[in-house]
């Protein structure tokens, strides 16, 4: 386990994505068909458990049926993409998210194709995405993405294109490609020359904090945010949604990934953008990423009061202990990469002095993003049953 205290100054975050993105994709989102809220429990068995005062967990277990909050930016950014396109070709300015979702005009788009790289959830996204809008949808996996992911997205009527290696390798290969086949890249990912498109995903991400206010309204400001790493995309988008909420009165913001996959980490301890060669895959797949996204990275070395990194030592136990309910905790349903908070508090018992150093204690009130459920169903009911 290791800690880095960083020395925020708190920039606006408007340069980087503003309320209006934000305000955009709330009112987009809330207005598809089977949108639904998803639940922010109480944990308080768990809390107790840990040693803190609070915990609220934000699941995202079936989020459009997807099990994963990927599902708010993916497709956004998909609708963002073709709505420009539309708006170009057909010279109108009143298209509608809606009717491009119901594939009102999927008659234009016979020869329109987006592709990504992905670890699973986002490329599950982007093929709903471009399944409800009737296009072509290329995915490109890494050989440590399990086969049910594939499946997953192959079942959406999208290409599964396998590539050696790990996550960035897919991701440098979908770049070369998507060239040379004139496709539009989908991409939760940003980096030098492509920042466009990834501040939709970003900003279909916050719909889980517009409706977290609603839920919060009659408690107490959380007093951390503890979030997980990855590009820093999620990580980036809620840190600058969370300023704008509650401005001075924002809770510590507390970013954790896998020791094996630590680029924000490393990042911040270097003030500057670096690269991590991963060589060996973390159970908690989908933040299994060696280069951080610049957006996300631009935001949180300003706004970020911490990053930790975590074994994969407590993650079976954290999905667990959330499908087993601690006391009168209701029953989740949480993958590998939901669990990298609770998974890092359990860590933390051990570890008393940089427990204290997070200002973490009985008094914290903390939320935590449950980010998936079982997206992949083998895997998730292995763990579950000890085997």
């Amino acid at each position: 386990m290791r800690h880095f205290k960083n020395s925020p100054n708190f920039q606006d975050t408007d340069p980087i994505l503003n309320s209006k993105l934000f305000e955009e994709a709330y009112q987009s989102i809330k207005n598809w068909p089977d949108y639904m809220p998803t639940p922010l429990y109480h944990l308080n068995g768990l809390a107790s458990e840990l040693g803190v005062g609070t915990i609220f967990y934000k699941d995202e277990s079936q989020r459009f049926g997807l099990k994963s909050f990927k599902a708010l930016g993916g497709a956004y950014a998909v609708v963002r993409v073709l709505k420009e396109h539309l708006t170009m070709i057909l010279k109108e300015n009143d298209i509608r998210e809606s009717d491009i979702l119901n594939g009102k005009y999927a008659t234009h788009f016979k020869n329109f194709t987006v592709a990504t790289a992905t670890d699973g959830n986002h490329g599950r996204s982007v093929a709903w995405g471009a399944q409800k809008c009737g296009i072509n949808c290329v995915i490109y996996m890494h050989k440590g993405v399990s086969e049910s992911r594939a499946i997953a997205v192959e079942l959406l009527g999208a290409k599964v294109v396998w590539v050696d290696g790990n996550y960035d390798d897919s991701l440098h290969k979908v770049k070369r490609d998507a060239i040379e086949n004139q496709w539009h890249i989908i991409s939760d990912t940003s980096y030098d020359g492509y920042t466009y498109i990834p501040k939709f995903v970003m900003a279909g991400y916050t719909v889980m904090t517009w409706e977290i206010i609603e839920q919060l309204k009659n408690d107490p400001i959380p007093s951390h945010i503890i979030i997980q790493g990855g590009v820093g995309g999620l990580a980036g988008a809620i840190c600058a949604h969370a300023a704008k909420i509650w401005g001075s009165n924002r809770p510590k913001f507390i970013i954790v990934e896998p020791e094996t996959a630590d680029c924000l980490y490393q990042s911040a301890k270097a003030g500057e953008p670096k690269m991590v060669h991963i060589e060996q895959e973390t159970m908690m797949g989908g933040l299994s990423c060696g280069e951080v996204s610049i957006i996300g990275w631009d935001i949180l070395k300003n706004n970020a009061d911490h990053f930790v990194t975590i074994s994969d030592n407590n993650v079976k136990n954290a999905m667990c202990l959330l499908a087993l309910g601690v006391g009168d905790d209701p029953s989740v349903e949480a993958g590998e990469s939901a669990v990298a908070g609770i998974a890092m508090l359990m860590e933390l018992a051990k570890n008393s002095a940089l427990k204290e150093a997070l200002s973490l204690d009985e008094n914290s009130r903390i939320l935590l993003f449950g980010t998936e459920g079982a997206t992949d169903q083998k895997i998730y009911d292995e763990i579950i049953s000890g085997n």
